[in-house]
């Protein structure tokens, strides 16, 4: 499994909160599914955050029916991303995932609000997207966060989409 660090500008140089959350990549043809939010134009991978007397994979399986409607057969944890922000450490473990079906589709009220909906993109649209993260730094900061996050887990598990990218 690799492991990556991203520590935040504002990060305090200690924390007292903690979370780890579970995300799924799962790809087809080329195509990865991503979260979308219509209301904010936000993207990001599938998941959200481990539960008591929860397996990161049950999380993980659990995360992406809720938000996409997809059931998955995660595999291994294949990336450990930590991150450092104000007082806060966040784990996020990336798990690649095989499509096994179909559930009904259970947001949060923030995701319906956000008009939260699953998308098929090309990988290499996914990882141009993502790689925009420091256009939101000094406008929003949890975006620009969520963004480098996310492209940093894309580019270090699909190291040739991120060449494609700088061939452009």
């Amino acid at each position: 499994m690799k492991k990556v660090g991203i520590v935040g500008d504002n990060y305090s140089g200690s924390y007292t909160k903690t979370r780890t959350a579970c995300r799924g990549i799962v790809t087809e043809d080329g195509l990865v599914l991503m979260s979308y939010e219509g209301a904010t134009g936000q993207w990001m991978l599938p998941g959200g955050g481990l539960e008591d007397g929860e397996t990161p994979g049950e999380c993980c399986r659990r995360e992406v029916a809720e938000e996409t409607g997809i059931l998955i057969d995660p595999g291994e944890c294949a990336l450990e991303v930590t991150e450092y922000y104000e007082d806060w450490k966040g784990t996020s473990l990336y798990f690649p995932g095989r499509r096994t079906g179909t559930a009904p589709r259970k947001l949060t009220e923030r995701e319906r609000a956000a008009g939260m909906e699953p998308r098929w993109i090309p990988l290499e649209e996914a990882v141009e997207i993502l790689s925009h993260h420091a256009d939101w730094a000094g406008t929003d900061e949890m975006r620009r966060g969520l963004y480098l996050r996310e492209y940093t887990a894309l580019t270090a598990l699909f190291p040739d989409a991120a060449k494609l990218k700088q061939e452009e």
